[in-house]
């Protein structure tokens, strides 16, 4: 029986890696326009990177995959971006640059145990980014900015913005004892995971999949702010409103992860393909995770973005119409190959994707074979031209077809491509 992949994984094949490498490519041209640099984190992190007290969020509680391969160290596959890059930039001093904030991005592996569904896997590929250092409303609006903007020149729009306010230690401590006394009367409606996060987390419970449409979860209490927080998030909207970003504020968004504080956002699709995976990307701000990881006292704010799940809807609204193409094939009509593989590497030392027929195959074939490839140029070699040193270029575009000396064939096609995109 043949191996098959393991459940909640999956292959890319090579023509969804071209559009996988399409986004990628995107989001690093993105991250060049907004200042971000690349970094790579190890694949595992010892487990209390990205397990905290009290941390109430599935992904820690049910979803990593922990192990201990000599009895003694835990450690967990990287489950998500921002706590691997945060104990980087501790441990490599990162704080101490003279030209806050640091600003990081990613394009990494994830790894999730959960139930495997349509653009949901337990290995995945997140892009996000990381801004650190300094704590000001305008960052917070910029990085929503970033990847808003970068969905929309992606193609997708079905898209709205959903934004909210968490407050800052002071709102979000008031604010979790009035829900524990609230949702005390009822502990027992509440689902398993929501009866054990009433103590440690009452947040959660307002973005439970189980509770969240229930009246008594519809009607709990609103955040208070205090007048500092209410005076940030009034400065978020107020930026995004000057960048002409749309967004609704959804006072029931609290986003997955516990160490989110103040500003809070989600990019949903509204298109009927996402399904029940509507989110985007999301994230947040984040005030007390650079001093957990023992560094100091500052703030971060980022977001990270499903690749499977933007693949899936990018298709959805069929914005990919690429097709990958080379520029050169060689067809060879003589039963020695080397001056065919001569001319063949030529055009390759000169930045031109070739192929070229390895069986000795009869025209026709080859001629399909360089149909199938999307080859906008056909090198055909036959006896006469490997005897005068020339070569048969036929152009796919015009029909035009010419005699071309070998050492001139590079040249040559330089000038065809210029006089036609001219």
């Amino acid at each position: 029986m043949p191996y098959q992949t393991v459940k909640g994984t999956y292959d890319l094949l090579p023509d969804q890696m071209i559009r996988f490498n399409m986004v990628a490519q995107l989001f690093r041209h993105y991250l060049d326009l907004y200042g971000y640099s690349e970094i790579r984190t190890p694949v595992f992190e010892y487990t209390g990177v990205f397990q905290k007290e009290n941390d109430t969020s599935d992904m820690v509680t049910k979803e990593m995959y922990t192990f201990s391969p000599n009895g003694k160290d835990s450690l967990t596959l990287r489950p998500e971006g921002t706590a691997g890059v945060i104990r980087s930039f501790v441990e490599n001093k990162m704080y101490g640059s003279e030209d806050m904030p640091v600003k990081l991005g990613y394009i990494e592996e994830m790894f999730r145990h959960e139930r495997p569904q349509k653009g949901r896997q337990r290995q995945f590929t997140q892009m996000g980014i990381e801004c650190i250092g300094d704590k000001d409303p305008l960052i917070d609006a910029e990085v929503i900015a970033f990847g808003y903007f970068y969905i929309r020149i992606l193609g997708l729009t079905s898209i709205k913005v959903l934004l909210n306010s968490l407050g800052d230690n002071e709102s979000r401590l008031r604010y979790k004892e009035e829900l524990k006394q609230y949702f005390a009367e009822y502990k027992d409606e509440l689902c398993t995971d929501c009866q054990n996060r009433l103590d440690k987390n009452p947040l959660r419970i307002l973005d439970c999949k189980i509770d969240r449409d229930k009246d008594f979860v519809r009607n709990a209490p609103k955040m208070k702010l205090t007048d500092e927080s209410a005076e940030y998030f009034a400065k978020v909207r107020h930026y995004l409103d000057l960048m002409e970003i749309p967004y609704e504020v959804d006072d029931r968004l609290v986003r997955g992860l516990d160490y989110y504080t103040d500003t809070v956002f989600e990019v949903v699709s509204t298109n009927e393909a996402s399904g029940s995976q509507a989110t985007i990307f999301g994230g947040g701000r984040y005030d007390n995770l650079v001093k957990e990881m023992g560094g100091p006292d500052i703030s971060g704010i980022g977001f990270a973005i499903g690749v499977e799940r933007l693949l899936i809807l990018a298709e959805a609204e069929d914005i990919f119409d690429y097709e990958k193409g080379i520029d050169c094939y060689v067809i060879n009509l003589n039963k020695d190959p080397d001056y065919a593989l001569n001319v063949a590497e030529q055009l390759r030392s000169n930045s031109f994707m070739t192929e070229m027929d390895y069986y000795g195959r009869s025209l026709k074939a080859q001629f399909k074979s360089s149909d199938r490839k999307k080859a906008r140029f056909v090198i055909i070699i036959g006896e006469d031209e490997v005897k005068d040193n020339t070569v048969t270029l036929k152009d796919t575009l015009t029909k035009a077809q010419e005699t071309v000396k070998k050492e001139e064939l590079a040249d040559r096609l330089d000038q065809l491509m210029e006089d036609y995109y001219e």
